[in-house]
């Protein structure tokens, strides 16, 4: 049976970013385990900002500071060089 149009008008709608999310937090608080974990997954070409922010709650710019901080800044430049490279050529990379 299916529900009247007024029925489905009250219902909350579900999308797959606020069911998955998780709050967002600061990249000071993360754990050197975590934060490992996040560098790992940022130098990882297979991985983008979005699964990054879905699975630590960090965006862009607070992955790109932690980076910063913790990576020799010759390793964060050559990251930043390849992000940058890549992001040129293919629309949904990083």
């Amino acid at each position: 049976m299916r529900s009247s149009n007024a029925e489905q008008d009250r219902l909350p709608l579900k999308t797959k970013s606020s069911t998955r999310r998780k709050k967002l937090v600061d990249p000071s608080q993360l754990s050197e385990e975590h934060a490992s974990e996040v560098i790992e997954m940022a130098l990882s070409d297979h991985i983008s900002f979005a699964e990054i922010e879905l699975e630590y709650g960090l965006y862009e710019p607070q992955v790109k500071a932690l980076m910063r901080d913790l990576l020799k800044p010759s390793s964060y430049r050559a990251w930043r060089k390849r992000v940058r490279k890549f992001s040129d050529r293919r629309a949904h990379y990083k």
